[in-house]
């Protein structure tokens, strides 16, 4: 038994900014999935996954029913017969391992489910965002829903603010592109709740508060803005400027290891990097408006290209 694929996501922009109203921009990214499995002769990893699943079942049914309900009866079963999700997405890289699984969940076991073929209002998506939320918070302690939302839809999410989201259309890709957007491989494992934990410490200061909605809020809408529209050049002036206000304020969130890279992007203009997801380790995101030259400036870094210019 295999069920549908469930994709991981990127946040390209809106990390932290969503959880005080800044905008924010999520698009699926195909080359990681994951799915619900049995297996005959399950491998170690299986078998940890199946151990989740079973302490998520309990989780689930703790949950308000009037926001949603499901069929538990027939999930604990399929988890005692040795369901697991079989995924490629990596844990702990700011990609969505655990919102794939959350929508995988949804999908198959969710009560008079939203569907994706039906026409989704506002409110139908902002109850999806509500339900996931919920659900995810099982991992990470708080959850905005977003990452199964995107997973759950395979659309790009535009977050206008809290209450109000549409899946919406990103310029189509140019394949013959120098730009890129980028994921650079930190080869450390990040873990959202401590990360999230700085960031709300940080916020009891008012100077952080007013870093966050004079600059931060500012040139994150802005980017949105500029990436919907295709204004490319006017977004690597706001990319240039987010990458710094994140280098002088979330240096937390950067891995020691990557403060000098950071900043040499900045000075030289070859590339500018900014977090995927809470930071802390996994993947960063780079901007660059000519990918061979990043290449050359992060040579011995692993690369992967997400979106060409």
């Amino acid at each position: 038994m295999k069920g549908p694929l469930f994709y991981s996501k990127i946040l390209l922009f809106g990390e932290y900014g969503i959880i005080k109203d800044s905008k924010g921009l999520s698009i699926p990214y195909n080359f990681y999935n994951g799915a619900l499995k049995v297996d005959e002769n399950p491998s170690k990893a299986a078998t940890a996954s199946n151990q989740s699943l079973k302490a998520f079942a309990d989780y689930l049914s703790q949950i308000n029913p009037q926001l949603v309900t499901f069929d538990l009866e027939k999930l604990k079963s399929d988890v005692n017969s040795g369901m697991y999700f079989d995924s490629s997405i990596p844990q702990g890289y700011g990609v969505g391992s655990s919102g794939a699984l959350v929508a995988a969940i949804y999908d198959k076991y969710a009560n008079h489910k939203i569907t994706v073929l039906e026409n989704l209002t506002r409110d139908k998506l902002i109850k999806l965002k509500t339900i996931f939320s919920e659900m995810e918070s099982f991992f990470h302690g708080k959850s905005s829903g977003l990452d199964p939302l995107n997973s759950y839809l395979s659309l790009p999410i535009l977050i206008k603010s809290k209450n109000d989201i549409e899946a919406t259309g990103i310029p189509a890709q140019k394949a013959e592109g120098k730009g890129a957007v980028f994921l650079l491989d930190s080869g450390i494992v990040g873990e959202t709740a401590p990360m999230v934990g700085i960031f709300m410490e940080s916020m009891k200061n008012e100077g952080f508060r007013s870093m966050l909605k004079e600059q931060f809020i500012k040139h994150t809408d802005a980017c949105v803005d500029d990436f919907l529209k295709g204004d490319i050049k006017s977004l690597f002036k706001n990319t240039k400027q987010l990458s710094k206000i994140v280098l002088n304020n979330f240096k937390p969130m950067i891995p020691t290891e990557f403060h000098e890279l950071w900043k040499k992007g900045i000075e030289t203009n070859d590339y500018y990097l900014k977090l995927c997801g809470s930071g802390g380790g996994g993947y960063i995101l780079g901007f660059t408006e000519n990918f061979d030259r990043a290449k050359e400036a992060l040579k011995g870094q692993k690369l992967e290209v997400v979106y060409n210019f």
